[in-house]
């Protein structure tokens, strides 16, 4: 972020603006030929390497994803002899109520200002792409957009994780089409070892099954599988980054799904677990976008026999004050809805990442 963003930024403005300057690559720092004067580019995640500088003057991009430790480091090391003027500064997205909002908007002390810009004001990008705003309504759920596009603070991270399901809107019957492939997403548990069947249709997804097996091996559930669906011809299967680690008591889950389908000689089976998770903040508002997006349209629908993901939507919830997931509240609960995100994830994620909403995640005109 700070090479592609920040420091490409400065040497547009600089050679925009005619500012002679030099560039030293090995120290990362500019130095202005006409003052002599230096800016330095440097990462705030190891923010204790801040200390022993003097500075006149610094500035953050996008500070709620930085350490307030960092934001005071840098602070305490303004006092550069030479400035007439000494001064920080900052730009950010709002990130719900972090200690971000605490310092500049809810308990501001002298000599902070804010700025709450509007996205409607960046007239520069709008007058390159008059329609930005309306294709990440695409992209996003409502509460998402109202927090990333419209920088309104807002809690996203707390009650109910699945917040735009809606049983009236979300769970209608889904009926299996022999003619399109099969798509299959487990949770790779012992008990319960959950999962769930699936069909895609463009940009949509219907979940037509749930498997929930006690105390059973992953092969337990390629058995139930089969069972169910032996004319399966066409089958993707989907599941968490575990999958691909090595197990004490026997292979990867990832082998051993692959090798139960060869025995059993399923043609046209793909196995695709990915080398480490999501994040579990992008998960949720990828699915919270699916259910029910900004623009008002639902891509994500349940069929009314899956009970155990219907009450997943329904009852799982956020940790307080986070965007992690709480498993501790009821051992039965998130199993199934973490299957079917991980499917989103891999399905449609790819899909919304196409996009110019996902492709750009630090939007202008913030």
């Amino acid at each position: 972020m700070l090479r592609d963003a920040t420091q490409r930024t400065v040497f547009e403005l600089l050679e925009e603006n005619r500012l002679p300057f030099d560039f030293n690559k090995s120290e990362n720092c500019i130095t202005m030929r006409d003052t002599d004067s230096r800016i330095v580019f440097r990462s705030v995640d190891d923010f204790e390497r801040l200390r022993g500088t003097n500075l006149a003057w610094f500035g953050v991009d996008e500070l709620t994803y930085c350490p307030e430790e960092a934001w005071l480091r840098l602070e305490g090391r303004l006092r550069d002899p030479k400035a007439r003027k000494l001064c920080g500064f900052a730009v950010w997205t709002p990130k719900g109520f972090d200690w971000v909002y605490e310092r500049f908007l809810a308990n501001p002390v002298e000599g902070y200002e804010t700025v709450l810009a509007q996205p409607m004001e960046n007239r520069h990008l709008l007058e390159q792409i008059p329609d930005f705003y309306e294709r990440l309504k695409h992209s996003y759920d409502s509460r998402f957009f109202q927090q990333e596009v419209l920088g309104q603070y807002l809690s996203i991270s707390a009650g109910q994780a699945y917040y735009n399901f809606d049983r009236a809107s979300t769970v209608r019957r889904c009926q299996l089409d022999l003619a399109r492939p099969i798509y299959w997403a487990l949770d790779f548990n012992v008990d319960p070892m959950s999962s769930i069947v699936a069909q895609v249709y463009g940009d949509s997804v219907n979940v037509i099954d749930e498997i929930s097996l006690a105390r059973a091996t992953t092969w337990d559930a390629c058995e139930e599988f089969l069972r169910r669906y032996p004319n399966c011809h066409g089958l993707t299967v989907y599941g968490d980054a575990s999958g691909n680690s090595m197990k004490t008591t026997g292979p990867r889950d990832g082998e051993a799904i692959s090798k139960f389908f060869r025995m059993r000689n399923i043609q046209r089976v793909k196995v695709e677990l990915p080398p480490q998770n999501p994040a579990v903040r992008e998960r949720v508002v990828l699915m919270n976008t699916n259910l029910l997006d900004a623009a008002g349209d639902r891509k994500l629908f349940v069929d009314p026999a899956c009970v155990e993901l219907i009450k997943d939507l329904e009852q799982v919830c956020l940790l307080e004050g986070t965007m992690l997931i709480d498993k501790g509240k009821d051992s039965k609960r998130t199993h199934m809805s973490d299957a079917l995100g991980y499917l989103v994830w891999q399905v449609l994620g790819n899909q919304d990442r196409g996009k110019v909403g996902l492709q750009n995640r630090r939007l202008p005109g913030f």
